[in-house]
């Protein structure tokens, strides 16, 4: 049977795959953002607090989606390109698709915060009020609060034959005004802007809130003296937000980078119109022909647009209503180190590689360590480290400050096309520059989206070099909300690598060989489908064999047609992915050996990991990169192979508990994601997240 079965598989991998083997990107991506909806309906699991901030997520998600991704397809449209999808479908109906479904999205969000969530917070004491629910004492503070903090930062514009309709400013809240000149009896729009500079809810009390634009709305009089105002409404305009910028010369880039930035601001289409629900024909007809905007294009919501300023509710005392507090232990074998002052970093890499999974592990005692105390160490001659994303206040950048300060060399590769923290890395790397550091902005054509640090230190036998790779940003504010993971390490093979690729992203040579590294543009997509084809080939032998990959998407075709490739073999393959996958498992013939889960929950999975079980000789990785074609193609990303037994056993044992049975989890099947909280019984199933939190605190009580 067995061998029936592999001759079976061989003339299947050897018929061409099928055509429609593709999930439509863009609405694998509006079906991630669902999952984050399904999280803030989810009473059952998901705290009151967190589920308006998942809310407030799926706006902001829904902004960025729409400011790059569907700003890409119109331009495509009006620049009539007839390049079909890989699909098949034609730009025009993927667009008319997205703003269909986006829809039927919106609606169930507004649904789910105006008979769902609000409801709830009210019986909570947390309230988000309209002006007619008001007390008289809140009134007259909201009339003082007006005219001391709110009226002089508001700039009325009235449109007429000598003010022409004004530029709105991508993802402001405005109110549109109809205004009648009481003497001659004509009518006039005028439109005033939310200022962004104050909070966007005003807090009346402990608990209760106030849009902005309805305390502005209530007092337009006093913005329009002599005129009457007829009627008032909210909308929303949305804008291609992304970045073009000529590369040609890498030493302007920085100059045309922020030239770039200043251009976005004004001249950028509009994308999507949203507009309160009661909006009257006319006022609707004037704006849609002033921004030149479809029909289709315009999503008629409940008032307040823009559920991103949800985020203010976690300034709420109320902590019952949220997660539960959870603070990251120091890794076990960095606590082994530790005494009356920090642990020694140095210290314990000599002893063993680390490896650190945040938020469980502690960032601030581990890679945040890591570079401060090579910062200060009289020993330390160089600290060379790639910057993708930090906080603003970031320690990683004082760290690097305070080394060059001292004499050390320092190189920080800093990605500033960064999409939208392009102003933030311009201004740190500026920073770096003045105080000595080595700035470089990475290579023409492609992002630094690696995450490495390499520290270079002087010991008694000679100079050791010791590095950090992972697969999140330098940043510690994320690092408690992202999950993520890295290696600590003083291997002379691993950091003998990570050196020649700071060679190559500083000195611009031609670096491809690597021992323990892959890295892309040239070496990722190659090596995993050899590691792909060698699972193949062991299956076929009757060895050990199996592919597992944990990643934030997945849409490029040669790695899913050889995953399709390997399933059709008989390759038993593992995806768990959190945002977008255009792969079909389950599909006979094709995929039934392909199983895909997504996991969501108060960390956002964030780790890139790659398990084959070779034989019997697993090779596990990590590392910073997804399975897009930006990542493989445009982007500098390095994965590093793991040697230590108890690290490959750790990953194995993250895949196990991720695709267990009894585990909360989205299920894709074909091109359909189906929700599993529950058993058969009706039985809460358990939340991973949870569990690992639970298995931290057991390791902090040990």
């Amino acid at each position: 049977m067995a061998v029936e079965y592999l001759e079976q598989d061989l003339d299947r991998a050897d018929a061409p795959l099928p055509a429609n083997r593709y999930s439509d990107r863009e609405m694998q991506w509006l079906e991630f953002n669902n999952r984050v909806l399904d999280l803030a309906k989810d009473s059952a699991r998901v705290p009151l607090i967190e589920r308006a901030k998942f809310l407030a997520i799926f706006s902001n998600n829904l902004d960025e989606f729409f400011m790059v991704r569907v700003a890409g397809l119109k331009r495509r449209i009006h620049a009539g390109v007839a390049v079909p999808t890989i699909t098949g479908q034609m730009p025009g109906e993927v667009h008319a698709a997205i703003l269909q479904r986006t829809a039927e999205l919106v609606a169930e969000q507004s649904r789910v915060f105006e008979d769902d969530v609000r409801p709830a917070l009210r019986a909570e004491g947390i309230e988000i009020l309209h002006w007619a629910e008001l007390t008289a004492a809140e009134k007259d503070r909201m009339r003082t609060l007006f005219a001391e903090r709110v009226f002089p930062v508001l700039t009325p514009l009235a449109v007429d034959p000598s003010h022409p309709f004004p530029y709105i400013s991508g993802l402001s809240i405005n109110l549109a005004v109809i205004l009648r000149n009481p003497k001659t009896g004509a009518r006039q729009f005028a439109r005033v802007k939310v200022p962004p500079v104050l909070a966007r809810f005003v807090k009346l009390g402990e608990g209760r809130f106030l849009p902005l634009e309805e305390v502005i709305a209530r007092h337009l009089g006093q913005l329009f003296t002599g005129m009457e105002v007829v009627s008032h409404t909210t909308f929303r305009v949305t804008r291609n937000e992304d970045i073009e910028v000529e590369e040609d010369d890498a030493e302007n880039l920085l100059f045309a980078l922020e030239k770039e930035l200043l251009r976005r601001r004004v001249g950028r289409p509009p994308v999507r119109l949203e507009v309160e629900d009661d909006i009257d024909d006319r006022m609707i007809s004037r704006i849609i022909r002033e921004l030149d905007v479809s029909d289709a294009e315009v999503f008629r919501l409940p008032a307040p647009l823009d559920l991103s300023g949800l985020f203010a509710l976690e300034d709420t005392v109320r902590e019952d209503l949220k997660y539960p507090n959870f603070l990251p232990i120091t890794h076990p074998d960095l606590a082994e180190v530790e005494s009356a002052r920090p642990a020694d970093m140095f210290k314990a890499l000599k002893m063993r590689d680390v490896l650190v999974q945040h938020p469980y592990d502690s960032f601030a005692t581990s890679v945040q360590r890591f570079i401060e105390q090579a910062a200060s160490d009289p020993a330390v001659l160089a600290i060379k480290q790639t910057l993708y994303r930090t906080s603003g206040d970031s320690p990683i950048v004082d760290a690097l400050i305070e080394a060059a300060a001292l004499g050390k060399q320092v190189l920080a590769v800093v990605e500033i096309k960064a999409r939208f923290d392009e102003q933030a890395n311009i201004g740190f790397a500026r920073e770096l520059e003045k105080a000595g550091v080595h700035v470089v902005y990475g290579m023409v054509g492609l992002k630094t989206h690696c995450k490495l640090a390499l520290v270079v230190r002087e010991e008694g036998d000679g100079l050791r070099r010791y590095a950090h790779i992972g697969t999140g940003n330098y940043n510690p504010k994320t690092a408690r909300l992202y999950e993520d993971m890295g290696l600590l390490t003083s291997n002379p093979i691993i950091t003998d690598d990570i050196a020649r690729l700071f060679n190559h992203l500083s000195g611009m040579t031609q670096e491809t060989n690597y021992r323990r590294l892959l890295v892309a543009p040239h070496g990722i997509r190659a090596g995993l489908l050899r590691l792909i084809e060698k699972e193949v080939e062991n299956h076929r032998k009757g060895l050990p064999s199996g592919i597992r990959i944990k990643v934030n998407s997945v849409v490029d075709e040669s790695i899913i047609d050889a995953l399709y490739r390997a399933s059709q073999a008989g390759v038993r393959i593992d995806v768990w992915v959190r945002g977008t996958c255009t792969i079909r498992p389950g599909v006979p013939g094709l995929s039934e050996n392909i199983r895909v889960r997504s996991i969501l929950g108060r960390f956002l999975e964030h780790s890139r990991l790659f398990a084959f079980t070779g034989a019997g000789t697993p090779m596990v990785g990590l590392g910073s990169a997804d399975m897009m074609h930006r990542n493989l193609d445009r982007r500098v990303e390095a994965i590093v192979s793991l040697s230590n037994p108890a690290h490959i056993q750790q990953i194995e044992e993250l895949f196990d508990l991720a695709f267990a049975p009894d585990v909360v989890h989205w299920e894709l099947l074909d091109d359909t994601w189906t929700a599993h909280t529950t058993d058969a019984e009706g039985k809460p199933l358990v939340d991973l997240q949870e569990d690992l939190i639970r298995q931290s605190r057991q390791r902090r009580n040990r």
